[in-house]
């Protein structure tokens, strides 16, 4: 049996977040391209934490982190 640590799902769109901001990453590429930037013994984890949160992995990123906001509106 593989063993993972949990992830919170604030922690994994946070995350998603934060690469969508640098630019490394899309908001309309599915969400398993994280899986890049995820050491991949932890990509369990997260995909359970995924699928218990009713995403997909080729959901959308944007679906996962939500709206923008922008702050000089």
């Amino acid at each position: 049996m593989i063993h993972s640590i949990p992830y919170p799902m604030d922690l994994i769109k946070q995350e998603a977040r934060h690469l969508v901001e640098k630019g490394v990453i899309h908001r309309h590429q599915p969400i398993y391209c994280l899986c890049q930037y995820i050491p991949a013994r932890d990509w369990v984890g997260i995909e359970y934490e995924l699928e218990e949160n009713n995403f997909l992995p080729r959901d959308c990123i944007g679906d996962l982190i939500g709206r923008e906001t922008w702050n000089n509106d």
